[in-house]
């Protein structure tokens, strides 16, 4: 299983950036995925997670701002992140658990500037 991440870039705060994170390889469906990130210094965090297309769960940081979807194409995650603040700045990694392994994306830069 191979995750690309794609998106990011810089943005002000209170604006929005788009990610998203295509799953390929030897797969059926994946049902699972979650957006991660770690900023400079500190831990990777868990920030939204996305099962069976529908059932959507957020860190209590972004709640209310960012939005995990899926879209038309398969097994491909998606990650709106509006009213962006500067702590949101970090790397954004996406990640599925598919037949108990771990998979992560490469990693993409958000930057918020204050």
């Amino acid at each position: 299983v191979q995750l690309q991440a794609s998106g990011g870039g810089l943005a002000q705060a209170g604006g929005s950036l788009g990610l998203s994170c295509a799953a390929s390889g030897n797969i059926l469906t994946i049902k699972n995925m979650d957006w991660y990130r770690q900023a400079p210094g500190k831990l990777r965090e868990w920030v939204a997670s996305i099962a069976g297309d529908t059932v959507t769960n957020y860190a209590d940081s972004v709640k209310g701002r960012f939005t995990i979807s899926t879209g038309n194409v398969q097994n491909t995650v998606y990650l709106q992140m509006n009213s962006l603040k500067p702590e949101d700045t970090a790397v954004y990694y996406c990640h599925t658990n598919y037949f108990r392994h771990d998979y992560w994306g490469q990693g993409t830069l958000v930057t918020v500037s204050s």
